[in-house]
């Protein structure tokens, strides 16, 4: 299963809509990790599975999301509620208590992929606000079954080597 992963866009909603007719079409499911700053029923925010993040004011988006992914458990939430900026403690705590092998946030606006204790965690940066880089970025996560592929892209859509790994799941 390939899944698309945004967050951080901060009220783009051209590129947001580039980024996903992009992968439409490659991609089985596309998570927004938050912080659109757009009402759910924008335009587009359609076929995202998002949560709401600390800029985001529509009620309509849920805190958090547990996704099936093929036989693996995705959860996804913005970070904002559980210190991501400190630590992943809280997220690995939480991703355990929901059986959940794989987390997409972000928040920090910092992309990067750890993982901890046979959990993989996975901040796709932002879409407009980059940290600790220029590169604004998303992620296309690819699973099958406990190989999974993390490929970091650019906005335009170029590949980023130096970000993407590949994971065994325990």
């Amino acid at each position: 299963m390939k899944i698309l992963v945004v967050s951080d866009s901060h009220g783009l909603s051209e590129e947001l809509t580039q980024v996903a007719r992009r992968h439409e079409d490659d991609v089985q499911m596309m998570i927004h990790c938050g912080d659109s700053e757009l009402p759910a029923h924008a335009e587009a925010m359609q076929g995202f599975n998002s949560v709401r993040g600390n800029c985001d004011i529509d009620s309509a988006y849920p805190d958090h999301l547990v996704e099936k992914c093929g036989q693996q458990h995705l959860f996804v939430t913005h970070g904002h509620l559980y210190n991501v900026k400190m630590t992943l403690m809280n997220l690995l705590y939480r991703a355990k208590e929901v059986d959940a092998k794989v987390v997409c946030f972000g928040h920090s606006h910092i992309a990067g992929t750890e993982m901890a204790d046979g959990i993989l965690f996975i901040n796709p940066g932002s879409l407009r606000l980059p940290r600790m880089r220029k590169d604004k970025t998303y992620v296309i996560l690819h699973i099958q079954n406990r190989h999974i592929h993390v490929n970091y892209y650019s906005i335009e859509g170029k590949i980023i080597p130096s970000l993407s790994s590949e994971f065994i799941l325990e």
